[in-house]
């Protein structure tokens, strides 16, 4: 599936608009396909019930239980939400990876592997700075 355009989305901003609403390293990664560091996010050790939401739009993306440790320095999931995390085909940095994005606004949360856990079989290694986490309850 090739990548969509930024107005093939429900929630659509100007670019102007996501550099005023994201840090510089969320527009980085989110906007503009970056990677954070690996380590580098809080969340990566975040085990409390809850939610972890899109920074773009707050689409809710993962639940908590579905987030395992993989290693790799990246919050990780085996299951998102239903209908919340959509896929496309990425090339860049000179291999093929199966990208992943916010259903909702379109922007870059990581990449999806197949080498998760059971029952899904897939590791969505998900960039933290494309996040937020809402603890169950609030």
């Amino acid at each position: 599936m090739d990548a969509k355009s930024d107005y093939d989305f429900p929630v659509t901003r100007t670019e102007e608009e996501w550099r005023e609403m994201l840090t510089p390293e969320q527009y980085q990664v989110m906007r503009q396909h970056g990677t954070e560091r690996p380590g580098s996010c809080a969340l990566l050790s975040e085990k409390r019930a809850g939610t972890f939401t899109c920074v773009g739009c707050g689409q809710p993306l993962f639940i908590a239980g579905t987030k395992f440790e993989s290693g790799t320095g990246w919050p990780s999931f085996d299951t998102p939400v239903e209908g919340s995390v959509e896929e496309s085909r990425d090339t860049s940095h000179g291999m093929v990876r199966t990208e992943c994005h916010c259903s909702q606004c379109g922007s870059h949360l990581g990449h999806v592997f197949p080498d998760g856990p059971p029952p899904s079989g897939l590791r969505y290694c998900i960039n933290g700075v494309a996040l937020n986490f809402e603890p169950a309850g609030d």
